[in-house]
């Protein structure tokens, strides 16, 4: 059964400014540390790539809080909910800490999408109860 559903879109340009304002800070504060790997790697290929692997990550989570009902109120966290690719390529979320210990008691599980064009990122997420 479906728990909840969030959505976000993200300017990418805003995103881009704000990167520049507050450089690698920025980054870290949203991204947790497979992400930041990620991100650096595309970054130093080529910045936009980069930038909007950040956006995409960003929007992801931003559709997370608002699927689980708790915005970006503990337990979740910018740097606990991670969006990363499984090896064919499709995004999954992994949670960690209290953010992973508060889903899992819930019994819940996410699906997520993420796209991205020039100037947006946009993300879907289905969250929906396991069936016992």
């Amino acid at each position: 059964m479906i728990f909840g559903i969030g959505t976000d879109i993200c300017d990418i340009r805003r995103l881009r400014e704000t990167y520049a304002r507050r450089g690698e800070r920025f980054a870290e504060k949203v991204l947790g540390p497979q992400e930041i790997e990620v991100f650096r790697y595309r970054l130093a290929k080529v910045e936009a790539r980069g930038l909007s692997y950040l956006a995409t990550r960003f929007s992801a989570k931003e559709a997370f809080s608002k699927a689980i009902g708790t915005g970006m109120r503990m337990p979740m966290t910018w740097r606990a909910c991670e969006i990363v690719n499984a090896r064919s390529g499709k995004p999954e979320i992994r949670l960690h800490g209290a953010l992973a210990a508060w889903f899992e008691a819930q019994g819940l599980r996410a699906h997520v999408s993420v796209t991205d064009e020039t100037d947006y990122a946009a993300s879907f997420v289905v969250v929906e109860t396991q069936e016992a």
